[in-house]
């Protein structure tokens, strides 16, 4: 057994597909599919249920990729550990966040008070965070949703409220609230799923036993007030956007429902080894006035 079956393992439980794996790889698809031959070969068992070209991670695989999993991660950290000795300042810090607009003033922040410390910054939705979570390729995630997997711990930000935005000339601009009832016949301009702005219009639809329409997704959440004073809908924008001047020509409108707001955490793994400049970073980003400043509470959101 060695690290290569291990990680073609890791890949092929994590897709329960080998020509997806392979890719993610970078391998030739006979050439994963020989590595998990020999592996169950040698565990004596199958690892995965079989039915035709459709492969499943079986009580056995499952057992055996919670150790591989940690074993991995050992491996990552110890060579993260070492790189961090070896280099100069602070070592780097990863950080990943569903919108890089988030990140954008804080991290510019922290880097001027810590110009040794090396910053990498990516954009991932939930599910792709906490994966990078465990396979310890970032270090924190900056999350507009609850992160739930083993091992991972979190402190809140801040919370904001999360307004509606609608074009001039719209029917809703002018008023100061609506209800969600209302809005069962808009288009709506959102993020796709798998990021906060899709989840929360989900969540308030179906609690009035409703399903939004949606007329444009977009990758970046960030991009959603251009859509929306361009005519293409309406949608849910976070009150920051509003206090910093969004250029987009849309007004504001305050929707009455509970729980219409954005909570960003900080979530990182708590048994991955952090280099100084994590370390400094996570005491920066929670301890710092500028975070209050950066996102507002719901009471300090007035439209």
């Amino acid at each position: 057994m060695d690290l290569l079956q291990l990680r073609y393992f890791r890949a092929v439980a994590r897709f329960e597909h080998i020509s997806r794996a392979a890719e993610e790889l970078h391998v030739a698809q006979p050439s994963v599919s020989r590595t998990i031959a020999r592996l169950e070969a040698e565990l004596g068992t199958d690892l995965f249920d079989r039915q035709g070209r459709r492969i499943r991670l079986n009580q056995y695989g499952a057992l055996f990729l919670r150790h591989v999993e940690r074993a991995l991660s050992e491996l990552d950290d110890a060579r993260r550990a070492v790189a961090d000795a070896r280099e100069r300042g602070l070592g780097r810090v990863t950080v990943t966040a569903e919108t890089l607009l988030t990140l954008a003033r804080a991290l510019g922040s922290f880097r001027a008070t810590h110009p040794a410390a090396d910053v990498r910054l990516y954009q991932s939705n939930a599910v792709e965070m906490e994966r990078r979570l465990r396979a310890r390729e970032v270090d924190f995630c900056v999350a507009s949703q609850p992160l739930t997997g083993a091992g991972l711990e979190c402190v809140e930000l801040a919370r904001e409220e999360v307004l509606l935005a609608v074009p001039y000339g719209h029917r809703l601009a002018g008023r100061r609230s609506v209800r969600v009832a209302e809005l069962a016949h808009e288009s709506f301009v959102v993020s796709r799923p798998g990021n906060w702005p899709r989840a929360l219009l989900d969540r308030l639809f179906a609690a009035e036993g409703l399903t939004p329409r949606i007329s444009c997704e977009a990758d970046e959440p960030g991009a959603s007030g251009e859509l929306i004073g361009a005519g293409l809908g309406i949608g849910l924008v976070p009150a920051i956007s509003r206090q910093e001047g969004i250029r987009a020509p849309v007004t504001w409108v305050r929707i009455d429902a509970p729980d219409c707001h954005r909570v960003l955490t900080l979530v990182w793994h708590r048994d991955a080894h952090l280099s100084e400049a994590a370390r400094a970073f996570r005491t920066f980003i929670t301890s710092t006035p500028f975070m209050t400043h950066r996102f507002p509470t719901a009471r300090q959101a007035q439209p």
